[in-house]
C-alpha cells in the first residue's frame, strides 16, 4: 500500500471510456486503492404537464440509461479486482458537487479529463478544470491523453528562483508528490526548471546588453544552477535526470514531454488574486499545450 488509499475518477458525462479512466484504474490496482467513480450530469429532461406521458417516458429512459451505466461499471470495475463505488450524479451545479463529493468522500488524488474548451469561450468563461485547480483542496491529475495507462515516466516541474515556492515550501511538495507517484509506478523521477532571466533584468534593472551585463547574467544563471542542483541532491535525483532549461515554462514544459515521452508533469498551484488571478498560472496554461497529463499540488499549509 502506498500512499494513495482512495482515488476519485471524475468519469466522461458520455460515459464512454476515457484516457482519465485508464488512469485512474491503472493507478488504482497499482495502488490497491479504493476507486471512487461519479459522472456529473445534465438532470433528467423537465417533464411539461401537456405531454406529461411522452416526457415522462423519455425522463424514465433518461434516468435507466445512467442507472443502468453504475451497475455495469459497478460489475466491470469489480471483476478486475478493484474495490469501487459508482455513481451517477445530476447537477446544474458540476464544480460544487465535485467540490462537496472531495470533501465527503476525502480522496488522496482527483483524476479527471482534460475538457478542451475552445479558446474564444476560454476567454469569456474560465473552464472547469482551472476552477478545479485553483478550488480543490487535493492534489488535481487532468489527463490530456496516455501512451500507457500506468506513467512510465515523470516529471517534477519546479521553480527554485520564485520566492513564494520558498515560504510556502511548494518546490518540496511537487518532487515529493512526483516521487511517490514515482515509487508506486515503478518509473523513474526527472526533475525539470525552465529558467527566465529576463524578469531580472526589467524595469531599473542593468541592461543585459553590456559587457557587465553580460557577467551579472551567467552569474545569475549559476546561481540559478546551484540552487537547481541543491534541490536535486537534496531529493537524491541523479544528475542524468536533472534538467536546467533556459526559455519559459511552458513551452520548454511541452517540448520536454514531447522530447523524453513524459507520461505526468506534477506542477504546483498558488492563490492568486486580482489580475494574477484573471491571467491564470502556468499550470492552467500547460493545460492545453502540453502532450501528456498535469498532475497539480498545492503547497502543503
Amino acid at each position: 500500500m502506498g500512499q494513495y488509499q482512495r482515488f476519485l475518477l471524475i468519469a466522461d458525462p458520455s460515459l464512454h471510456q476515457s484516457p482519465a479512466q485508464l488512469r485512474a484504474v491503472a493507478l488504482a490496482k497499482a495502488a490497491g486503492a479504493v476507486l471512487d467513480v461519479r459522472a456529473f450530469v445534465e438532470p433528467a429532461p423537465v417533464v411539461h404537464l401537456w405531454q406529461e406521458k411522452i416526457d415522462d417516458a423519455e425522463h424514465q429512459r433518461y434516468v435507466r440509461r445512467y442507472r443502468r451505466w453504475e451497475v455495469e461499471e459497478l460489475d466491470r470495475l469489480g471483476d478486475l479486482g478493484l474495490e469501487v463505488t459508482v455513481k451517477a450524479v445530476f447537477t446544474t451545479h458540476p464544480l460544487l458537487d465535485i467540490l462537496k463529493t472531495v470533501e465527503d468522500l476525502k480522496p488522496d488524488l482527483l483524476i479527471k479529463d482534460v475538457t478542451l474548451e475552445p479558446v474564444l469561450k476560454r476567454v469569456f468563461i474560465t473552464p472547469i478544470d482551472c476552477h478545479l485547480l485553483r478550488e480543490c483542496p487535493i492534489p488535481v491529475h487532468l489527463v490530456n491523453q496516455v501512451r500507457y495507462s500506468l506513467p512510465h515516466r515523470v516529471v517534477a516541474a519546479v521553480d527554485p528562483f520564485d520566492p513564494s515556492t520558498h515560504i510556502s515550501g511548494l518546490n518540496d511538495t511537487i518532487i515529493q508528490t512526483a516521487n511517490a507517484l514515482a515509487l508506486q509506478c515503478d518509473a523513474p523521477l526527472h526533475l525539470l526548471y525552465a529558467y527566465d532571466l529576463s524578469p531580472a533584468f526589467n524595469g531599473e534593472a542593468p541592461l543585459i546588453g553590456g559587457g557587465w551585463g553580460v557577467d551579472l547574467s551567467e552569474e545569475l544563471r549559476q546561481s540559478l544552477h546551484q540552487a537547481f542542483i541543491t534541490l536535486a541532491e537534496r531529493y537524491g535525483v541523479p544528475p542524468e535526470r536533472r534538467h536546467f532549461v533556459m526559455g519559459l515554462p511552458v513551452p520548454v514544459i511541452s517540448e520536454f514531454v514531447e522530447q523524453y515521452l513524459a507520461d505526468v508533469v506534477v506542477m504546483g498551484t498558488v492563490h492568486r488574486v486580482g489580475i494574477d488571478r484573471l491571467i491564470g498560472s502556468n499550470t492552467e496554461r500547460a493545460l492545453y499545450s502540453v502532450p501528456g497529463s498535469i498532475l497539480a499540488v498545492r503547497a502543503n499549509r
